[in-house]
Parts: C-alpha cells; structure tokens; sequence
C-alpha cells in the first residue's frame, strides 16, 4: 500500500513537470514586473581569463533584500487568492528565504510569520522584522524551527511557503534566467548554485522553455550535494551531513519536486570544494569589489571545472548577505590557501639579536609581519632556546618557498604551523 502511494505521489509530482508550460514561466515574470530588481549582467575580465570562457556575472547579491529568494516568496505569495492572503503565510528560515518571504509579504499586504532556530544571529533576525514579519524563535537548528513552523501552520492555518519544493516558488526564481537570455541573447551555458534545487529548477525551466540550446549547470557543494546524490541514484537520497562555508546551501535532502523538475531540465552538476568556494569569494572580493556569501559564489567556483572553452557564460551570484565576522574568517582562510599568509613556528637561541636576525631575513625577502609570539616557556627540552611563532603576509607559494629556503641558509630550521585545521 505504501508503495503504491509513493507511486502515485510521484506520477503527480511529474505532472505537474509536464504541465508546466512557458506561459506559466512569462507569467511569472509579469507578476514580478516593478518588484524585483532587474540585475545587469557584469563582464569580467578576471574570471574570462582564468576559464577560458566569456564569463558574465548576474549579481542577484544586488537583488532587493540581498538574495535571488524574493523572486519565488512574491510569485508564490501573490498568487495566492484573497481568502488565502487573509490567512496569512508562515515558513521557516534562517537565511534569504526568510527575509524574501517577509519582503513579499510585507509588499503585499500580508501577514508573515517566520520560524528561525534561536541560534540565528540577531542581524538576520532584525534584518527579517524589519520588513514587517513575526518572528519566532524555536530550537538550536532548522530542523527544529520546521517542525515548530508546521505545527503553528496547522494550529493558525497559515498559508506555507516553502523555500524550494513549490511550483509557484521556482517559477519566481526562474525569471532570473528569462533576463539573463534578454540581455545575453547569444549566452550559451549559465551556471546555477543549488540547495534544495528550487532555483536550479527554476533557471532550468526557464532556459529550456525558451532557448532550448542553452546549456544550463547547477553547481553544488560537495560536502552538500544533495541533488547529484539524488539524480545518481535516481531517486531522493538524504546525505548523512551537509557541512559547507556555503551555509545556503547546506541541504541534505533535495525536494521531490525540484528533482523531478532537474532530471528533466538540468544539463549537469558540478561540485566544488570548500577552498574553490573561498578562493571564488576572494577573487569577487578583490576583482569586482563585490560582496557575496559562501553559497553565492558557488557558480564562479565551478568555472574552471567547464570541459568547453570559448563559450559565453552567465555565472549567477545567488546571494550576498553575510556577516562580517564571517565573511572575514572565510578570507583569511582563502588567502592562508593562496599562499598569501605563512605561519611558522622556530626555535631560537635564548640571546640578544636572534629576534633581530629573523626580522632581517623576513625584510630581505619582502615578508611583511603580521604576528609575533616569542616564548621561552613553550621550549620544554631546553632552558637556553625560546620558541618563535610568526605569521606573515606573502605574495604565493612560490615567495614562501623562498622564505623558507633563506631561513635555512642562515641556520634556522622552521616548523610550519597549519591555520586550516
């Protein structure tokens, strides 16, 4: 019996694929039209050259609320009928979603409610009650706010949205794509982040519907690749954990729906790991000034990964709100990466000038020092010898190898300290 529910579950989640036609896609965009900020395509020159490829950004980190989510929370919420607005919407997020619901919902008129884990920091959650939501707080993860969320749905009869397992929600994510193709009209592959696979589906709707030749990829993480676990096995798979710098897209379960809609429609996946994500990060950062959060930069981290050169690409920055402590810890670790900050650790004489003789060393070769530990008690074998931590800023690997190399011709063998673990 339970197999034959499944059956039909899954009959009916393929119909709803089916039948979803490219005027279901253009109305969508009609319903976004003056809402949604149409975000200009960026060349970049930096990215072009390091794959190969023409490469074009699409910053929806410059989207209205700071994510591509609005797209999918204002479609869905405004289609819905006048008793349904009266009722009220409800989700749970501690991310984009939530501040794209209560956007939304705040535009048109209606009441929101947003479950977040109580762990979320306070600047996500004020940034969502200021676009008008209730905020309530419930457990220490998403799981837990869910849960919670679909008991006060079922309590209050609220209206929910769901972050990706809904048609109307990735047909709103989908409008990203009818601009990218207005725009770019010779684009030949756009690249596209994926969580639970809801913009996936939607850009890859959109494209194919549209320009049918248009390659389109989704790119996940692959600590979290939910969807390509799923279309290999050719059913829904949940992963053991989804543990990423692009907490966006920390998903361990895709959607029914939005695999179903991917299997049709999405030309591949990509993985990327988690230096490629901060490295992606870093290079927006430093080539583009633009700011984007671990999840956002998913499809410029798959770049060099492409098997064709030469094409037109459009790599979608999905997202750009994170936080500053965060956003700096990722950098160090990019540049820590890169080879552009060395940490060692040596053991030095326990007399005057041997501080000096480092320094001096460190200048010959351009290194310039950020951190210095000198400490006598951490030489446990030895009461005459001090032990020297330092951290410098580099320029790559090939200046640290240098480095290293000249401390060794004045006598000092370095230990190098690992600031990744």
């Amino acid at each position: 019996m339970g197999e034959n529910k499944k059956a039909v579950a899954q009959d009916e989640l393929k119909s709803i694929v089916e039948s979803t036609t490219i005027a279901d896609v253009y109305r969508a965009d009609k319903q976004l039209s003056g809402v949604v900020k149409k975000t200009r395509l960026i060349y970049s020159d930096f990215f072009s050259e390091q794959s190969g490829n023409e490469v074009f950004i699409k910053p929806e980190n410059m989207q209205h609320t700071g994510a591509f989510k609005l797209r999918g929370a204002y479609n869905k919420i405004s289609q819905l009928t006048a008793e349904e607005k009266t009722k009220g919407v409800i989700t749970s997020s501690a991310g984009n979603h939530a501040q794209g619901v209560a956007f939304a919902a705040q535009r048109l008129g209606v009441k929101a409610v947003i479950c977040m884990p109580a762990t979320t920091p306070i600047l996500k959650i004020e940034a969502t009650r200021a676009y008008g939501a209730e905020v309530v707080l419930h457990g220490d993860s998403f799981d837990d706010a869910y849960l919670y969320s679909l008991e006060l749905q079922k309590k209050h009869g609220y209206i929910y949205v769901h972050p990706f397992n809904d048609r109307d929600v990735l047909l709103g994510q989908g409008t990203t794509a009818l601009e990218i193709i207005n725009e770019l009209k010779d684009v030949d592959a756009i690249l596209v982040p994926i969580g639970g696979g809801g913009f996936a589906s939607g850009v890859a709707l959109a494209t194919k519907v549209v320009s049918p030749h248009v390659k389109v990829i989704g790119v996940e993480p692959e600590n979290a690749a939910c969807m390509k676990a799923a279309l290999d096995a050719g059913k829904i798979v949940t992963l053991k954990s989804a543990d990423t710098v692009a907490d966006g897209c920390a998903v361990k379960t895709a959607g029914t729906l939005t695999f179903e809609f991917c299997k049709k429609y999405l030309d591949e996946i990509i993985t990327v790991n988690e230096m490629e994500i901060m490295s992606a990060l870093l290079s927006l950062i430093e080539k583009h000034k633009l700011i984007a959060e671990g999840a956002g930069v998913l499809s410029l981290a798959a770049l060099n990964k492409l098997n064709f050169k030469g094409k037109k690409i459009v790599a979608i920055v999905s997202g750009g709100n994170i936080d500053i402590s965060t956003l700096s810890g990722l950098i160090d670790k990019a540049l820590i990466a890169r080879g552009r900050i060395f940490s060692f650790a040596v053991q030095l004489p326990d007399k005057p000038g041997e501080l000096l003789n480092i320094a001096k060393i460190l200048s010959e070769e351009n290194a310039n020092v950020v951190k210095l530990d000198h400490n006598q008690a951490l030489v446990t074998n030895s009461f005459k010898k001090v032990l020297l931590s330092v951290t410098i800023e580099t320029h790559n690997q090939e200046h640290i190898n240098r480095i290293v190399k000249a401390l060794n011709k004045h006598g000092y063998e370095i230990e190098k300290i690992d600031l990744l673990r």
